[in-house]
């Protein structure tokens, strides 16, 4: 037993993208250091198997609180939005846990480290939504001259998770954690915090997202320690990547053009991304020519440059009959 672990959880329909997390992290040689525990929301017997070859530890997600059936529906993948604040329950005995979401893949290794080194003193180490490539992260609806009415993320959430007025306007305005990747430490005093809150927001509002809104409140209105890591720890703009042919890597698409840590493809507009594995990206160029990049392996990216129109027919094509 390793002192670290990195933790994901996944169902049968999440089973290729797990397993493609899985490979990405074993692709480097420092995961040898580092265990990799699995939460099952519905994994087929077949699936387990495999997975049981690859990693330390698979447990059987459970629902840590109680939610009624009507908000359940039979989506027992939901139990990632609950489970996750409950890891050390799970998997006791582990120093520090790295959550990376299932559907996510590890790029480069030394984002891993930092989540580790971030964690140090009991803080959260994690990244927001907020980054200069991301754009606006606050909308706003002009009612009268200089007048607006602005609209957050955190403060929608917060509102429809029951929280009061006092503290989603508190979280209104600050940076949104991501918490499709984050570490802390077994010890650190977040655990209690996020889960009281967690139990607040799931008697009030939706299960979906109401893992994240108690995390922002813990932060925020708790005051719990955090270490913000950069985005490009856990990137979620897909389509805002550039590829560093000579490094053969994903970076950042304005200078210096860091190399990506972890991609994540979290949110609605990665869904295509997520269910095809195929996608052709013509918003960057590398060069004078688009891109078509078939991610057959998320962390062993085929890149390609389209220099003529068969080729371009013949890409477009590919990703319409993959459908």
């Amino acid at each position: 037993m390793n002192e670290n672990t990195i933790v994901s959880l996944a169902d049968s329909k999440y089973f290729d993208l797990l397993n493609e997390l899985i490979e990405s992290i074993k692709s480097f040689e420092q995961s040898k250091d580092i265990d990799i525990c699995i939460l099952d929301a519905g994994l087929k017997d077949d699936q387990i198997q495999i997975l049981s070859k690859k990693v330390n530890q698979i447990k059987k997600a459970k629902w840590d609180i109680e939610v009624p059936d009507s908000k359940i529906k039979k989506r027992e993948w939901l139990k990632s939005q609950v489970s996750r604040a409950f890891i050390p329950n799970y998997f006791p005995n582990y120093n520090k846990y790295l959550w990376i979401d299932a559907d996510a893949w590890v790029n480069s290794w030394f984002a891993i480290e930092l989540y580790f080194k971030g964690s140090d003193n009991n803080k959260l180490a994690i990244s927001t939504s907020a980054d200069r490539s991301y754009g606006r992260v606050l909308r706003a609806d002009w009612i009268i001259g200089s007048y607006a009415k602005i609209k957050s993320q955190n403060y929608k959430h917060a509102k429809s998770s029951g929280f009061s007025e006092k503290i989603s306007r508190q979280v209104a305005l600050e940076p949104h954690l991501n918490i499709g990747v984050f570490c802390l430490n077994g010890s650190a005093p977040h655990w209690n915090n996020w889960q009281k809150n967690l139990r607040h927001a799931l008697k009030k509002g939706t299960i979906w997202g109401s893992e994240q809104i108690s995390m922002n409140v813990t932060i925020y209105v708790d005051k719990m320690e955090v270490e913000l890591l950069p985005a490009y720890c856990n990137w979620t703009l897909i389509d805002g990547l550039k590829f560093d042919k000579k490094n053969n890597t994903f970076v950042e698409p304005y200078l210096p053009n860091h190399k990506i840590g972890i991609v994540h493809l979290a949110g609605k507009h990665n869904n295509e991304i997520r269910s095809n594995k195929n996608i052709f990206l013509d918003k960057k160029r590398l060069d004078k020519c688009p891109r078509y990049i078939s991610v057959k392996n998320f962390h062993n990216t085929n890149v390609k440059e389209i220099q003529d129109f068969d080729l371009l027919n013949d890409a477009i094509t590919q990703i319409i009959n993959d459908k």
